[in-house]
């Protein structure tokens, strides 16, 4: 009597699990779904009013020409992957930023080596545009910070700015 008990109960397990094994082959054996359609926009609504150009705002300050201090700095790179602090600042007197209100660190160390990175800034009212590129930063980066307690933007030796 218990080996008949078993003996179901095993012929249960193995007709559950037969069931199971065909159920999942038959499952994929189904045709897949129907793609759906998916709604694309009409040529009309895709259509973008291009960006206006970058330009000098002197009234904006700092954080309102960031973008352009930045569209100005990258163009300075791109005419030239290893520019010096004097051609940041000629591309930024072009570009309608006051030379008189910028700094700029030295291209050389105290040695005479090429510096590792330099900064350079445009002082804005109480802010300065910021900019620093080299490779021990890893390339160009740029910030607004507040003006030094010394009305300066940048900390340390900078050079005259005499050209």
């Amino acid at each position: 009597m218990v080996s008949e008990r078993v003996r179901r109960s095993s012929s249960s397990t193995l007709l559950t699990a037969g069931a199971l094994a065909l159920t999942v082959f038959l499952a994929g054996c189904t045709a897949p779904a129907e793609p759906t359609a998916t709604p694309t926009p009409s040529a009309t609504a895709s259509a973008e009013t291009p960006a206006a150009p970058l330009t000098y705002q002197p009234d904006a300050g700092a954080e309102g020409n960031l973008d352009y201090f930045n569209q100005v700095n990258t163009q300075t790179l791109a005419a030239n992957a290893e520019a010096d602090g004097r051609a940041f600042i000629d591309g930024l007197v072009t570009a309608g930023f006051d030379k008189a209100a910028m700094e700029v660190t030295n291209d050389t160390t105290t040695i005479g080596n090429k510096a590792d990175s330099i900064q350079f800034s445009v002082k804005m009212g109480d802010n300065c545009l910021i900019g620093q590129n080299g490779p021990s930063v890893g390339g160009y980066h740029s910030t607004v910070a507040a003006a030094l307690g010394t009305g300066k933007c940048l900390v340390g030796n900078t050079r005259a700015i005499d050209w």
